[in-house]
Formats: structure tokens, C-alpha cells, sequence
């Protein structure tokens, strides 16, 4: 009976034990374990947990943290990523700074503007970067509390500094912001105004000043003899004629360069046209001797171009080859194709350009040959408006010459422009 009465008492201990084991020890162990995953930061296969009810919805707490935080580490995960591209994409280089002054950011333009790899995060930024003005601007930013800014030349770029602080809430700064931004091409486009500005006043002063010592002549001497008056207006009467060329050019490259100028394309015959151009100078070319010669190849197709501009370029390229010929020279005037593209070119046997001066010829107001350049009454636009019309075509334009054996400007243009379009907007 004893023995009866002991295992009796023994099952319903184990039996006890095992609820309380299934109820509440169990639950919380797999409570545990799933605290124990999601801080290793795994996904558990299941958040379901048996047993007591508090155990159950502390799971149900857990799986609902879980599943926040994930949503929060994919929006911190795409916010980095699209930091990291738009850092990667800037064109201007892009640096912060702790208060120690060590690197703790920088984008790929950075790295490349001042050669510095990515094992320089965390290195102190003189370490990576000896230059003396940005180690001023920031030392600038962190002294003053308040952006700060510099020039920073390397090689033959230029670029702005521009360096910010970064501060807490109790107003210290803990580092700073630089942006490096590239210059170059502004200070070249307000060299070239200034130059601009400058060629333009020169070219206008020489005629005036001219014209106007004539006219004070003329004032003085009212009774000058009529041969020499004649002589005195007819002096006048050029440099009159060259400041209405040069307005006129002026004006000319004005609208092709501010990009409102626009193409009336048409469907041109070159040999036609050439032929035209050679008819309308006969007179000039007669004038010196000159002989015109035209070819154009017999795989050259009709060319799709703007008509008046194209008769602008080679009426320049015209009287640039008769004022530099010699005598009893000859133009040759030819078409060929290459490809996609159709070469245009006007060549001469004329005195020809340096090496030295070639480079530059498209230049505006850039003679070769300055004082022979006036006195033939150029103004030193023609070749500058030149090139703005082969470039609103979609084309460029070459130059190839030898001093005393002639010069060649070729004009190549795309051999298809759409033809769907009544104008094109140059770019």
C-alpha cells in the first residue's frame, strides 16, 4: 500500500513539474531565445511561442520590434545608398572634418582632386592633404564658428572653398563641412569678356580716332583744296565702312553665340553652290588675278544646311583666301565625303599662317598677321563667326596651313541633320 501510495505521489509531482515546465519555464526559455537571435540580429523561423499566456505576448512585442526594426535598417540601408550616389555623382568635391580634424568624409571627387584614397578616413586631414588654403579656411571655420571661404589653385584649375561649420545642441562646433568647387571655366569666361572687352574698345578707338582727327582737319581748313578734301573723305569714308563691318560682325557673333540663333534648313546642291559663290567674287578674283577652282565629288550628296549661314561662312573664308593670295594664284573650293560627315573646304597658295598662330585663328579679334589684318580691312570676327555656324550645323571647323605655301579651312558637317525640323536651337 505504501508503495502505491509513494508512486502515486511521485506522478503527480512529475506530472506537476512537467505543466509548470510547459506552462511557464518552456515559454520563457523560447522567449529567451528569440531575445538571444534578434540581438544577433537573425530572423527567428517563428515567433510562436506555447504556453503562458504573458510568454505569448511578449512574442508577439518581440515579433512586432523585429519586424519595425527591419523597416527601420531598409530605410537607414536606402537613405546611405542614395547619400553614397549623390556623394559619388557631385562634380564638386565634397569633405567633412570632426573636431580633431580627422577625416570622416569625403566623396569620389575629392579623392581624385587631391589624390587621396579611401584608407584616409579617420586620418587627420594634414596627413592626407598638406595645403596650407584649406588648412586656413578651416582652421577659419572652427576659430570664427561661421562659414568660411578660399581659392585653391591646382595645376591649371581653380576652385572655390567653401568650408561650414557643424555644431550640437549646446552650440560647440564638432566639425566641418568643405565643398570644393571647380572655378575654371568662370574665371576663363570673365578673362575672355575682359579681353573681349578690351580687343573691342582697341578696334573701335583706331577708326575713331581717325575720323575724328580728319574732321578737325576739315573744320580748320574750310578752304582746303578740293583734291585734298576729296582724299581726306575718301579716307574717312573706309574707316566709316570698317565700324559698320564691325558692328555688323559684332552683332553677327552676338546672336550665334547666345544661343537663340536658329537654322532654316534646306536641302543644298554644293556644286551649284560653289558655283554661285565663284560668279559672285568674279570681280575680286579678277581684281588680283586669282583663278577659282571647284570640286566637288561625285559621292557627295546633297548637304541639308541653312542656306544664308552656309554662304556667310564661305563668303568669309572667301575673302580671307583673296586678301592673303598673291597674285595669279588660285582658290580652290571642294566638297568630299568621309563617312557620316561631308568636308567643305577653301584653299589657298597664299602666304599662310604659323604653326604657332594656328591654334588660335578661331579666336575672337586673333590675327596672324595684325597690321597686314587692318590694312586690308579685316575685323578679325570672320573666322570666329566661322566656326559659331559650323558648330549651330552640328559640324567643326579644321585649319591646316604652311608659311609661304598656303592655307586650307575645312568646314565638315554631319551628313544627315533631321530634316523633320523647320529650325535647330544651337545648344
Amino acid at each position: 500500500m505504501f508503495w502505491v501510495l509513494l508512486g502515486a505521489v511521485a506522478g503527480s509531482t512529475i506530472a506537476i513539474m512537467y505543466l509548470v515546465w510547459r506552462k511557464w519555464i518552456a515559454p520563457w526559455r523560447q522567449v529567451d531565445r528569440l531575445v538571444r537571435q534578434i540581438g544577433r540580429g537573425e530572423r527567428p523561423q517563428t515567433f510562436l511561442v506555447e504556453g503562458a499566456k504573458e510568454a505569448q505576448r511578449v512574442s508577439v512585442a518581440l515579433e512586432d520590434i523585429f519586424s519595425r526594426q527591419r523597416e527601420l535598417d531598409r530605410q537607414a540601408g536606402e537613405r546611405a545608398a542614395g547619400q553614397k550616389a549623390i556623394f559619388s555623382a557631385m562634380q564638386d568635391g565634397l569633405l567633412a572634418v570632426d573636431r580633431d580634424r580627422r577625416i570622416v568624409l569625403a566623396n569620389l571627387a575629392f579623392h581624385e582632386l587631391f589624390a587621396v584614397g579611401e584608407g584616409s578616413l579617420g586620418a587627420p586631414l594634414l596627413e592626407s592633404v598638406r595645403d596650407p588654403a584649406l588648412e586656413q579656411i578651416v582652421g577659419d571655420t572652427f576659430r570664427e564658428r561661421a562659414p568660411s571661404q578660399g581659392e585653391l589653385i591646382i595645376g591649371r584649375r581653380e576652385f572655390q572653398m567653401t568650408s561650414v561649420p557643424m555644431g550640437n545642441d549646446n552650440g560647440e562646433v564638432t566639425g566641418a563641412v568643405i565643398l570644393f568647387h571647380d572655378i575654371s571655366e568662370l574665371k576663363r569666361a570673365d578673362q575672355i569678356r575682359r579681353d573681349f572687352v578690351a580687343n573691342v574698345s582697341h578696334e573701335l578707338r583706331t577708326p575713331l580716332s581717325i575720323l575724328r582727327g580728319y574732321i578737325e582737319t576739315l573744320l580748320d581748313d574750310p578752304k582746303m583744296p578740293r583734291t585734298e578734301c576729296a582724299r581726306i573723305l575718301e579716307i574717312m569714308d573706309q574707316h566709316s565702312k570698317r565700324l559698320g563691318l564691325l558692328a555688323n560682325d559684332l552683332l553677327t557673333l552676338a546672336q550665334l553665340e547666345s544661343g537663340r540663333s536658329s537654322l532654316q534648313l534646306s536641302a543644298i546642291d554644293l556644286a551649284q553652290f560653289f558655283s554661285g559663290l565663284v560668279r559672285d567674287w568674279k570681280k575680286k578674283l579678277a581684281a588680283k588675278h586669282l583663278k577659282a577652282a571647284v570640286d566637288v565629288a561625285k559621292n557627295v550628296p546633297m548637304v541639308c544646311a541653312d542656306e544664308a549661314r552656309l554662304r556667310e561662312v564661305f563668303d568669309n573664308l572667301l575673302d580671307n583666301a583673296v586678301k592673303y593670295s598673291s597674285k595669279s594664284g588660285e582658290i580652290r573650293l571642294e566638297a568630299d565625303r568621309a563617312g557620316d560627315q561631308i568636308a567643305l573646304c577653301v584653299s589657298d597658295d597664299g602666304i599662310g599662317i604659323s604653326q604657332e598662330d594656328l591654334p588660335r585663328i578661331f579666336e575672337r579679334f586673333y590675327r596672324a598677321d595684325k597690321a597686314r589684318s587692318r590694312e586690308l580691312g579685316g575685323t578679325g570676327l570672320g573666322l570666329a563667326i566661322v566656326k559659331h555656324i559650323a558648330q549651330l550645323h552640328g559640324g567643326r571647323v579644321e585649319a591646316e596651313s604652311e608659311l609661304g605655301r598656303g592655307t586650307t579651312i575645312r568646314v565638315v558637317l554631319p551628313l544627315k541633320m533631321a530634316s523633320d525640323r523647320a529650325a535647330v536651337t544651337e545648344s
